[in-house]
């Protein structure tokens, strides 16, 4: 009888264990889920996490505290002015920029691996590279810009049509607002239909890239003259390299006036505190769809930007500012309130977030997985970093010092970062250094080496470092809308 019973207690228990144990569907969709959040144009330093007092940016400031941030997470250049194509281009085929420079047609991206995974794949937003890739990339797309400059207010967007391809451009409202709701509405049909797969979302924004014309509601957030300047801030470029009048330079005159650096750091200021309000809401979603904790969220941006430090507006130079990029990872495994200082690449994303997911090593790729910094096995990836711009620029950096060589112009900067963080103070000259000096140049000429960088590092022409400020001139792009025509360009009239 004893044994009846124990039979009978066991069979109910077994019903009691299958009524709650997770379907299969169920526990194939335990597989994190990742959100890509992709800014334009902003600064390492245009966030609270990294020690802005000046900035809102609260949604993104928790993403921090509950994931890990990189303080040295770099752009690796541009081949022309429009640095974020090149950027783009790396970052989704997880190679260097003298690898895939910015196209991606016949590149394997980071979504087709996904989509090889299981994953269901979305893109919305600013797509700057070939239209058929972004096809061969998504499964799905809304709200998606083909381009790189565009107005906030008038950004021509297109959908995936019923053959899942993107149809023709329309206007939908502003750009921030418009690429989050995209997104949002591309999570909760995930979660409405019922799919078992988890997904792979790309969200990538068009600010806080110029026009400098922040939402209705969020122009004078920062009033002018509130935000001081920043701590590299002069009236113009020291010398003269490359072209000082490419197009972000061209966004207000020489020399830099301090009150319309300030104007536009409100301005600036003010695109970001919006994205960042619109992340809040996707962010939402996921926690409303109780998605937020399995899913792993990136937050980063394509390049920096100079805003008025060393002269400059733009982000076509080689300085910490135009370089360095906000990195946040948020996710199941991964340290909370982390920051680690290892230098590395934007390209790194594509194998981090691979392994980070448990999907295969992608071999193609030249970029490194930072999943084992994030777990406490390594504290670098790399031991130097190396960037570049055009054939006119290029940089090689250490945890200390931080080498800038001009061939056109015969001209090195060497500046110690860890004195001297807003590269103010060149020791290039200062015999003290010259070993420092030599073996930074050996660096860099071993990483072209291995880069395919073949860029002389002294051209046979030498061009002045010397320029008259005074004979740049400048007028507004097709892009600008009155707001912004209005309030820097009025004094060209």
């Amino acid at each position: 009888m004893k044994s009846k019973i124990s039979s009978f207690g066991f069979g109910i228990l077994l019903l009691f264990l299958a009524a709650f144990q997770p379907s299969f569907a169920q526990q194939k969709s335990s597989k994190p889920n990742v959100l890509f959040l992709f800014a334009d144009d902003q600064r390492a330093d245009a966030i609270g996490a990294a020690g802005n007092p000046y900035i809102q940016t609260p949604n993104i400031d928790q993403l921090a505290s509950e994931g890990s941030r990189f303080e040295n997470a770099y752009v690796m250049g541009g081949n022309h002015g429009a640095v974020c194509a090149a950027s783009r281009a790396m970052l989704l085929s997880g190679r260097s920029l003298f690898h895939v420079y910015d196209k991606l047609k016949g590149e394997r991206t980071m979504p087709m691996d996904f989509a090889e995974a299981g994953y269901s794949t979305f893109g919305t937003g600013k797509w700057h590279n070939e239209k058929e890739v972004f096809e061969a990339s998504f499964q799905q797309g809304k709200n998606v810009y083909l381009g790189g400059m565009a107005d906030h207010y008038s950004v021509a967007m297109r959908d995936y049509d019923e053959n899942g391809k993107l149809g023709e451009p329309t206007g939908k409202g502003y750009s921030t607002e418009v690429f989050a709701q995209g997104a949002i509405d591309f999570i909760n049909s995930h979660v409405k239909s019922g799919s078992d797969k988890p997904f792979f979302a790309y969200v990538a924004f068009t600010a806080p890239h110029d026009p400098y014309s922040p939402e209705a509601g969020y122009i004078n957030h920062y009033p002018d003259g509130s935000l001081p300047l920043p701590g590299n801030y002069k009236p113009n470029h020291p010398f003269q390299f490359d072209d000082l009048m490419v197009r972000d330079e061209l966004l207000t005159g020489w020399p830099r006036k301090p009150e319309v650096i300030q104007m536009i750091l409100s301005d600036y200021y003010a695109l970001v505190t919006h994205l960042d309000s619109q992340i809040g809401k996707i962010i939402q979603t996921l926690k409303d769809n109780n998605l937020y904790d399995n899913t792993i969220i990136v937050y980063t941006a394509d390049n920096g930007l100079a805003a008025g430090s060393h002269g400059l507006l733009g982000k076509q130079s080689l300085y910490e500012h135009s370089t360095k990029v906000p990195m946040i990872i948020k996710g199941p495994g991964v340290p909370k309130n982390e920051t680690f200082d290892a230098m590395v690449y934007l390209y790194d994303l594509y194998p981090t977030l691979s392994e980070l997911a448990g999907l295969p090593k992608p071999n193609q790729v030249d970029g490194k997985s930072l999943a084992p910094i994030l777990f406490g096995k390594d504290t670098e990836v790399r031991g130097s970093l190396f960037t570049a711009y055009r054939y006119t620029v290029r940089a090689v950096r250490t945890p200390e010092w931080k080498l800038i060589r001009y061939p056109e112009r015969d001209y090195t900067q060497l500046f110690n970062l860890k004195n001297d963080p807003l590269e103010l103070n060149n020791l290039a000259e200062n015999k003290e250094f010259s070993s420092t000096k030599d073996e930074l140049m050996n660096s860099l000429k071993e990483w072209q080496k291995s880069s395919g960088d073949t860029a002389a590092l002294t051209t046979k022409v030498i061009k002045p470092l010397d320029y008259d400020p005074s004979r740049l001139t400048r007028k507004p792009d097709r892009w600008q809308p009155e707001y912004t025509l209005k309030r820097y360009f009025e004094d060209l009239d």
